[in-house]
């Protein structure tokens, strides 16, 4: 498979563990500083579990495996406490500028044992992340009722720093490589469930993890399902059929997405031809209003060729990416995610534009699309995937 891997991502890919730099850590740290004093907030706890590290890993470039849980104090070192035990020494060595030990048999009794250490008091403890009601109410015992600051960190990731973007664009490409996979090496006869070991041996030997690699398989001549399944199935690829994919390779917790349609050992037949004719179309409508100062209700108004042709969509049309599902979160106009927000795109921010078009009797659909870095004057591609629907086996 060709080398598509810039200098820069090499650099990362040869590291023993990949770092961001001080200055880029001190920039993450600085704005949550700033986020507590303008909240009236004291001391933050950050929670984290499974894949869903958020601010942990963006701040101490932990990756969360299975639970931690981070106290942040402004002018304070941050303290880290990880479950489980065998998970300290690499979290050790990888958190940076923060303190980490076991999160004991408690990992919430630790962090409040730690908070009171601190001098914590009612009223003035912040809370990011899926925290349990379990553990919120132990918290709001100690200390009284807590501040919900997951949105205000939300914002926080929209806007991207150069060295977030070589990151992200290098999880963009791992993602590109299983599309390129897929077109070289799916053959007839293959499971849903096979296609995922073809996308994944593409990035695993790159330290890529999965983030997601949705399938669906369908007979053109007689669809039965318009958007790719989260759970693969037993279903054989055959000649005729189609195959709808969307796809998130992750490098650490920095990645793209990507969504392409094939067709299997012939052209597309004349309704999924045009079914991606007009996804096409609309991808080209939309992200050729891309830039700073574009509003969202500007964005899903160029959708809306979609419905003019007569189809509709399923998925999200647009959505906001990189440290999370983020702003704004779009559908079509005739399914869309009211209300329409009022957001104005700005510079550095990501988008994952995927027009996922269907029939309206939900039978037959197809995926396109990729990630989108707002650029000054417009939009770059964090993919270099060739774009269009392909043949395949």
């Amino acid at each position: 498979m060709p080398d598509a891997f810039s200098p820069a991502h090499r650099a990362l890919l040869e590291a023993e563990y990949p770092q961001f730099s001080t200055a880029e850590l001190e920039r993450r740290r600085n704005l949550v500083d700033e986020l507590l004093v303008s909240s009236g907030i004291d001391h933050l706890l950050v929670h984290g579990i499974g894949t869903r590290g958020g601010a942990i890993g963006w701040l101490t470039q932990w990756v969360v495996t299975n639970e931690a849980q981070l106290i942040v104090s402004p002018g304070e070192r941050s303290q880290l406490y990880v479950q489980y035990y065998n998970h300290v020494p690499l979290a050790s060595h990888l958190a940076r500028n923060t303190e980490v030990d076991w999160g004991g048999t408690s990992t919430i009794a630790s962090s409040i044992a730690e908070l009171r250490r601190r001098g914590a008091t009612g009223g003035r403890i912040g809370v990011m992340g899926p925290l349990p009601l379990s553990m919120v109410r132990a918290l709001e015992s100690a200390f009284g009722p807590v501040t919900d600051l997951s949105p205000a960190y939300n914002r926080l990731r929209l806007i991207k720093s150069a060295e977030e973007l070589t990151w992200f664009s290098l999880g963009a490409t791992l993602g590109d490589r299983a599309i390129a996979a897929l077109t070289n090496e799916v053959t007839i006869g293959m499971s849903e469930r096979e296609l995922g070991a073809v996308v994944e041996a593409t990035w695993l030997p790159h330290g890529g993890v999965n983030a997601l690699h949705y399938f669906a398989v369908n007979e053109m001549a007689n669809p039965n399902y318009c958007v790719p399944r989260q759970h693969p199935s037993s279903r054989r690829i055959a000649a005729g059929d189609a195959i709808t994919t969307e796809i998130t390779a992750n490098f650490f917790e920095y990645g793209g997405q990507v969504l392409r349609t094939f067709s299997v050992g012939a052209e597309l037949s004349p309704l999924y031809r045009d079914l991606h004719d007009v996804a096409d179309a609309a991808f080209a409508a939309i992200a050729a209003l891309v830039r700073p100062g574009v509003t969202a209700a500007e964005l899903v108004e160029a959708s809306g060729l979609i419905e003019e042709a007569g189809y509709t969509t399923f998925d999200d049309l647009i959505h906001g990416y990189g440290g999370g599902y983020l702003a704004p979160v779009l559908g079509s106009r005739s399914r869309p995610n009211e209300p329409v927000p009022n957001f104005t795109l700005e510079a550095n921010m990501m988008l994952v534009v995927q027009p996922n078009v269907v029939t309206r009797d939900h039978r037959a659909g197809v995926q396109t699309g990729e990630c989108l870095a707002v650029t000054p004057t417009g939009y770059q591609s964090l993919h270099t995937s060739p774009r269009g629907a392909r043949r395949i086996a």
